[in-house]
């Protein structure tokens, strides 16, 4: 069932539990005019967002994440009922937001704030100072894998920078932007700093031509496209956060265990509906063997269901989209066709549930390698070395993320790998640091949230220099001398000609 199937007259569309098939909600599907009324709505409020600084934006900041902290178990219910996330992988998704709130609202001015910028030997009579201003409006696409902790990730930022907010979730998850909405404005009742658009694709078109200073979005390598097309009308800039094709590399001095628990979780948990899951593994030859038989050990104790069906309690949720069914298929059989092998799991799929299942001898051009399947399952391939891992890593036209299991050399393997982040003995750590950045490069797209470099993703660098006196070398005049530019000749051999 698509979105458009379940428009109704009156310009509504439901949502419907993927487990269950039950409606849990019914939501607008706002128009370009509604759209349009947000974003000057947002422009009026970020005057007054801004004007209250750091110091209380941070408290602001900080209460929200007290109100998430204490309702954590009814913001929870609500995405696993809207996108079927069991409820405890749910608590985790919202846990893992409170420190990102934490970070950006402690750390905005210290990175953003006026600094002093050395000016050089020839311009010492000038002062500089650079510090990064609110953008003004950005507008937020949100997916429906992690509807809080992916959007935060641009929302937590763009605001503790300054920036008011339009937040578009998908069209499967309205509920939970609902929610956080509602939730924030309980925090910063004065003003509309953070609002709520909800609707299909025309409505993420029309936030993109609305005005916006910036667009965050998050979703498919395909639609990072059409949006980027769409905000090239209006020359507003885009952070794409798209797919990946992950990667995890097993070293023969790794521990097999960690890393086959680490490869399922990885790949399977939230169904493999990860940006960031493992979809590749690529072990050392001469521990594959082992690795395989606990890697099977693991993934043939997991079954999936749905928390509220007859399989409540399983621990993988179905998928979410329903079209996504037909891509796990379509890769499950053409690796069945090119001669793959089941080595765990059965990969069964019933209704929006699909069984994990991990295949061994796909071919490397078969689209279970080459595509994003976000899906709950693994293709394990040996390797003669690192060097052979590596550069099948880097082969993939995604380069989002990687994981590195090594006791000896982890590090500088992943300091090979072509990605925007790398973890080593462990999966997933580099989006929960807040301090780092995350995103992409290629097809997995561009810009970043988190840390640093995600509170100026939503800012642009200003500039000032002033003249402090009288420069002694009157160089940028129509009354320079030739006495004066034998001076700067001389000046200039001095520093720069013995280099």
């Amino acid at each position: 069932m698509t979105l458009q199937d379940t428009l109704a007259p009156a310009g509504t569309f439901e949502v419907r539990n993927p487990g269950t098939g039950d409606v849990v909600g019914t939501y607008s599907v706002h128009t370009a005019e509604d759209v349009a009324a947000a974003v000057e709505r947002a422009r009026l409020a970020a005057d007054w967002w801004q004007g209250l600084g750091y110091d209380e934006r941070r408290r602001r900041l900080d209460r929200f994440r007290g109100v998430l902290a204490r309702r954590i178990n009814q913001l929870a219910g609500v995405i696993s009922e809207e996108m079927g996330k069991p409820h405890g992988d749910a608590y985790l998704e919202v846990a893992l937001v409170l420190d990102h709130l934490a970070w950006a609202g402690r750390n905005a001015e210290k990175v953003l704030g006026k600094r002093r910028a050395p000016a050089g030997l020839l311009n010492a009579h000038l002062g500089a100072t650079v510090e990064y201003q609110a953008l003004g409006v950005v507008g937020v696409i949100g997916p429906w894998n992690y509807p809080v902790f992916t959007p935060m990730g641009s929302i937590v930022y763009a605001l503790a920078a300054g920036n008011t907010i339009v937040f578009k979730p998908s069209e499967f998850t309205p509920g939970v932007g609902a929610w956080l909405v509602d939730a924030f404005a309980q925090v910063v009742p004065e003003q509309p700093v953070l609002q709520l658009v909800t609707g299909d694709g025309s409505t993420g078109a029309a936030l993109c031509r609305a005005g916006v200073d910036k667009i965050a979005f998050t979703g498919s390598t395909a639609t990072a496209k059409r949006v980027m097309a769409t905000c090239a009308e209006t020359l507003t800039p885009v952070v794409a956060e798209c797919g990946g094709k992950d990667a995890l590399l097993v070293d023969e001095d790794a521990d097999l265990r960690a890393a086959a628990e680490a490869a399922a979780w990885g790949g399977i948990a939230n169904a493999g509906q990860s940006c960031i899951g493992v979809e590749r593994i690529y072990v050392h030859a001469k521990v594959h063997d082992e690795f395989a038989r606990i890697l099977g050990e693991v993934v043939g104790g997991l079954r999936a269901g749905s928390d509220a069906g007859s399989d409540a309690g399983a621990p993988v949720g179905p998928i979410t989209m329903p079209g996504q069914v037909e891509i796990i298929r379509r890769h499950l059989d053409d690796a069945i066709a090119g001669g793959a092998q089941l080595l765990a799991g059965t990969g069964e799929i019933t209704g929006q549930t699909v069984q994990p299942a991990v295949l061994v001898g796909v071919p490397d051009d078969c689209s279970a390698v080459t595509e994003e399947t976000f899906g709950p399952t693994l293709v394990l391939r040996a390797v003669q070395d690192m060097d052979e891992a590596v550069a099948l890593t880097n082969a993939s036209r995604y380069h989002l993320g990687a994981s590195v299991f090594s006791r000896s050399n982890g590090t500088a393997i992943a300091d090979r790998i072509r990605s925007g982040m790398v973890a080593v003995n462990s999966v997933f750590s580099f989006a929960v640091v807040p301090s780092v950045p995350f995103g992409g490069v290629g097809d997995s797209g561009f810009g970043r949230i988190h840390g640093e470099d995600g509170l100026r993703e939503f800012c642009y660098a200003h500039t000032v220099v002033r003249q402090r006196f009288r420069p002694p070398l009157p160089l940028m005049s129509f009354g320079r001398t030739p006495q004066v530019e034998d001076r700067l000749a001389k000046i200039v051999a001095l520093v720069h000609g013995g280099k």
